[in-house]
């Protein structure tokens, strides 16, 4: 699981500095401690400031769930950074955000961090804690008949904060003053119980277990516990002592109350509520804390130690605590791979793996290889090699041509497999530095990343899956990478074909839409040089012949003439250059004709009448019409076997499907008709083909998932 520890420290990142700045910090020895416990229970963890960058960073560094997956999870130590209700500000945002998290939620700490308020609940609720009064300013009349000695600190402090006994007027007054002009706060005025003072730890939820009680010795001096006490520098040890010497009776009661201050308080996984016994044992409930200390000196974890939960475990106990909150017990089932099923272990080995797949997917992305650069396709594919080898694949020499196609198997072969197709060209010949990998929300950016990455990534993952679970060699797999998508697949189609005609199905890692469509139709495309040549005329001579540049001008009006919309054929120039010789009118054209169908006859009728158009029918001019690309559409079939799959697990596992239509060509229309095929299962793109390609992060992992799961069922 995804854990990121926020906290509050160094950063002061909000939009203005403005209120009571917070005084209470974690140590970076506890937020290591921390860090290394839950990494030492398998989680992946990272840590956060909680300052207004937060809600980018965790959007970052979890992203959207898929259906079933275990979500990111929060360890809040975050005491915020300033402001009356700073414990609630990143619950709050937590909340917003949709984010579970440790601790309670920001009602339960607004009340628990104010200790009036906290004390007349209690008092409410029939819960012993000492009579008190409130005094707003020094001057403020002293009421309720209090006995000597006081005990005075801020209402919505801990730490204890501004604590002090006085023992009259004069110094009540003065204690009042100093908590007024340092806190700018209200001050709590309540009777000091002289006697013992007891911590109890509370754990868990539904129900909450109450740890041993931790008595606090004070030895001579002062016998409350000082905020110089609680950060080392008072020059005296209070001693913890567990479990306190009390009576069981005593033991019980205590106890009980603690949890029922817990519930009244609505607290969530771990508080402290600390209690005094007076000289007859009676117990006062002093204060709850929400957020107890988890520094390795606090008598939290010193309880916990005491009834055998060593730190790693009560880190990690505080984690399946709140997960099981969220989650429900279900949660924990099928936790142990071994016993889980085929299907959740290869879903637990992907989504546990999602900063893998984004660093694999990096490391791809910023190896560029577009078509024209032979060196870059070279390094690709020596790399790619590597990684199948070690995945246990071979390669198939007899549909592989070592130029533009390569096709590898597990050791049961191409015969009645799953066969995956997969570009390892970014088509176009770019010049300078390629346009690196960045993450941006939900949203991943790379030259070539939805256009080759994407796919490649999905199946690698795929099967990085399966071979974790011992079952990639058992099934029959294929793929057939190719590097010439640039070139329209002039000379790797034949090899495509005829692997294609072994398979049992082939899918195609093209991406797809958006909501988790894939495509079950694509236009064919053809596309066309045109080249004009003439005599190179000077501009304002007399003639009666026209210039190349003219003459074809006046044919492009012709050319949008052979589109038809309605019926998915459409005839669009592409690129136009000239040439010409210093101030003289261009002697020479050359244009690309692109041509996209679904029917077949009417391309060939587009043909006709392109080759027509630029008959030679002016004089002084010469005109050569080539086709350069051919490829075939891939027309719609009903009953389509892989699509009646993949839609039937996407319902089972609540991930959202649906089919779509492209405009583009691409190798799923070399496969021929007999063989169920599927296309644009890589995940979800935009700005496809140009600098800014992106695919979105949440499809790479659901991808992942379906396409492993296609592949387990052959």
């Amino acid at each position: 699981m995804k854990i990121a520890i926020v906290y509050n420290r160094e950063s002061q990142a909000v939009i203005n500095l403005f209120g009571t700045l917070s005084q209470e910090k974690y140590g970076l020895g506890t937020i290591t401690k921390i860090k290394e416990a839950l990494i030492a229970g398998g989680h992946q963890v990272k840590t956060f400031e909680g300052d207004k960058n937060i809600i980018t960073k965790l959007e970052k560094f979890m992203p959207t769930v898929i259906s079933g997956e275990r979500p990111g999870l929060v360890f809040n130590l975050s005491y915020g950074i300033q402001g009356k209700g700073r414990y609630m500000h990143v619950p709050g945002i937590l909340e917003m955000l949709g984010i579970p998290y440790v601790g309670s939620g920001p009602e339960t700490h607004a009340i628990a961090l104010d200790k009036i308020v906290t004390k007349m609940i209690l008092i409410q609720k029939g819960l012993p804690t000492p009579r008190f009064s409130v005094m707003y300013k020094p001057d403020s009349e002293i009421k309720d008949n209090l006995n000597y000695p006081l005990i005075v600190k801020p209402k919505d402090e801990a730490v204890s904060f501004g604590l002090r006994i006085v023992h009259n007027e004069e110094e009540l007054r003065a204690g009042v003053k100093t908590i007024y002009e340092t806190f700018n706060t209200p001050t709590l005025v309540e009777e000091y119980i002289e006697g013992r003072e007891i911590n109890v730890g509370l754990l868990g939820n539904n129900p909450v277990e109450a740890l041993p009680p931790v008595e606090l010795n004070f030895g001579d001096g002062l016998q409350i516990y000082t905020y110089e006490d609680k950060v080392n520098i008072s020059g005296r040890t209070v001693e913890k002592i567990c479990p306190a010497p009390l009576t069981d009776i005593q033991t019980e009661q205590i106890k009980q109350l603690a949890i029922d201050t817990f519930n009244v308080l609505g607290c969530y996984d771990s508080a402290r509520v600390d209690f005094r016994l007076d000289k007859e044992g009676n117990p006062y409930i002093l204060e709850v804390n929400s957020m107890a200390s988890l520094g390795t000196n606090g008598s939290f974890v010193y309880a916990a130690e005491r009834m055998g939960l060593d730190y790693v475990a009560l880190m990690n106990r505080l984690i399946d605590i709140t997960c099981e909150r969220y989650f429900g017990p279900y949660y924990f089932m099928n936790a142990d791979q071994d016993s889980a099923s085929e299907p959740v272990n290869l879903f637990n080995s992907i989504t546990h793996a999602r900063d893998k797949i984004e660093d694999e997917l990096k490391t791809w992305t910023n190896m560029p290889s577009w078509t024209e650069d032979p060196v870059g396709l070279s390094t690709v594919l020596r790399k790619l090699e590597d990684r199948l080898e070690k995945l246990g694949l071979k390669m198939v020499a007899e549909y592989t041509n070592g130029r533009s196609a390569w096709t590898w198997s597990t050791t049961t072969g191409l015969k009645d497999s799953t066969l995956m197709v997969i570009p390892l060209d970014i088509p176009g010949n770019r010049i300078g530095f390629p346009i690196p990998f960045r993450t941006e929300q939900q949203w991943l950016y790379g030259e070539g990343i939805a256009s080759s990455r994407g796919g490649l990534v999905t199946l690698l993952s795929a099967l990085s899956a399966l071979n974790s679970i011992k079952l990639l060699s058992k099934k029959k797999i294929a793929i057939l990478f190719y590097s010439d998508e640039g070139r329209g697949m002039r000379y790797s189609s034949p090899t495509l074909r005829q692997a294609a005609k072994k398979a049992k199905q082939v899918i195609v890692l093209q991406p797809g839409f958006e909501g988790g469509k894939i495509v079950d139709q694509r236009r064919g495309s053809k596309k066309y040089s045109v080249i004009l040549e003439g005599d190179p005329l000077r501009a304002g001579s007399r003639s009666n012949q026209i210039d190349v540049l003219t003459y074809f001008l006046q044919k492009t009006e012709k050319l949008k003439e052979i589109s038809l919309p309605d019926q998915r054929l459409t005839v669009a120039i592409h690129d136009v250059h000239s040439e010409r010789y210093s101030v003289l009118l261009p002697h020479r054209v050359q244009a690309t004709i692109y041509v996209t169908f679904l029917d077949e006859k009417m391309a060939r009728d587009a043909e006709e009448k392109i080759k027509e158009i630029f008959k030679q029918n002016a004089r002084g001019i010469q005109s050569y019409v080539e086709k350069l690309v051919e490829r075939p559409p891939l027309q719609r079939k009903k009953n389509n076997p892989l699509i009646k799959r993949l839609s039937l697990l996407c319902e089972e596992w609540k991930i959202p499907f649906g089919i779509e239509s492209s405009l583009l060509a691409s190798a799923a229309g070399e496969i021929p008709p007999s063989i169920p095929v599927i296309c644009g299962f890589g995940p979800a793109s935009k700005g496809l083909y140009t600098p800014n390609e992106a695919i979105h992060r949440g499809e790479l992992i659901q991808r992942s998932f379906l396409l492993a799961m296609l592949l387990l069922e052959g």
